[in-house]
């Protein structure tokens, strides 16, 4: 049986932020922080330590370690193993940051029923190459001729060789490379003795440990159109956060194309314009997201609700309405 969520009228949520005042923290901790640009996006990371420089030696070591991430999984950089894997149709040898990346994507296909697909480059470039411009009917053409190339079942992993069993075959791990990387970040740091830190990536942040007194993080989702003003307030220890939304990347004037593809439809998905997600991992939370935003409020939080270390908060495409999971309520506090 389906467990009840709440519905609450409200705004949209954009992006997250972190609360809380920089400076010394007790007698001894220190807050330390420095912000990257990478990943098509911006990088921060927060330490709370003793020792300055054992703090930006982590610090310094995480950021090479998202690069790393990001030097694997970008489509867009010709020396990338993802960029030559979607020009070859296969790749020999892949690294093990490649390699659990298409592995975890394929495990949330097979969770989601398909709405978690990295096989949705082919449709993507439709798209930006201009299909909303077309009628209805090329539209529709374009998409079923396209979509015979477009499904994880059809990425082959053995003998330590990725390959695409199709020509035209393409992958974008954007619904997914990120989170990894921050996941990656604040495993770095632990290995190095950090144990207060925080990684937020454009929308993707992951806690390690607690603030210093054992204090929760501060995660305050942000209403765009004021941001002085947050909907809601988070507090947790050990947790990722990771929003997707339709608002940054249109391809078309009026808006309604966007970024987030339905593998199904071929078509934007249309029916949220925010959800966040609450999980054990940034790339979890990063995958969640992206899967339920494609579900819609009905499917992705019945999927949140068998998720025993999940919770989301969803809102609708008429940003009016939010639907959140029934355990979100342990995480919010008040202003």
């Amino acid at each position: 049986m389906r467990k009840p969520y709440w519905v609450i009228v409200g705004v949209l949520i954009l992006l997250i932020a972190t609360l809380g005042a920089p400076g010394c923290i007790g007698s001894s901790l220190k807050k330390f922080e420095a912000t990257r640009s990478m990943m098509d996006t911006f990088v921060t990371i927060t330490v709370y330590s003793r020792d300055e420089k054992v703090a930006e030696g982590a610090i310094s070591a995480a950021f090479a370690r998202m690069e790393e991430v990001e030097r694997v999984a970008s489509i867009f950089d010709e020396e990338s193993e993802a960029f030559q894997l979607n020009q070859d149709g296969y790749l020999e040898a892949p690294s093990d940051d490649l390699l659990e990346l298409i592995t975890m994507s394929l495990d949330y296909n097979q969770l989601t029923d398909g709405c978690f697909d990295i096989t949705v480059q082919p449709l993507l470039e439709l798209w930006q190459a201009g299909l909303w411009q077309e009628s209805k009917v090329i539209q529709k053409i374009r998409i079923q001729e396209t979509q015979g190339c477009v499904g994880s079942d059809k990425i082959s992993i053995e003998d330590n060789r990725i390959s695409f069993k199709l020509e035209g075959m393409k992958i974008t791990l954007g619904g997914i490379a990120k989170g990894y990387a921050v996941d990656e970040a604040l495993e770095v740091m632990g290995e190095m003795g950090i144990k207060h830190a925080l990684v937020n990536a454009g929308g993707d942040m992951s806690m390690l440990g607690s603030k210093p007194k054992d204090e929760p993080w501060l995660v305050a989702l942000v209403n765009p159109d004021d941001t002085s003003q947050s909907l809601a307030n988070f507090s947790a220890f050990d947790k990722a956060i990771a929003t997707s939304g339709n608002y940054e990347r249109y391809f078309d004037p009026d808006k309604e194309a966007h970024h987030i593809i339905n593998p199904e439809t071929g078509y934007s998905a249309d029916e949220c314009i925010s959800v966040t997600v609450i999980a054990d991992g940034a790339a979890r939370a990063d995958a969640l997201a992206t899967s339920v935003f494609v579900m819609g409020h009905e499917d992705g939080v019945e999927l949140i609700e068998s998720l025993a270390d999940a919770e989301c908060l969803i809102v609708d495409a008429d940003r009016t309405n939010i639907y959140v999971s029934s355990g979100l309520s342990m995480y919010l506090v008040e202003d």
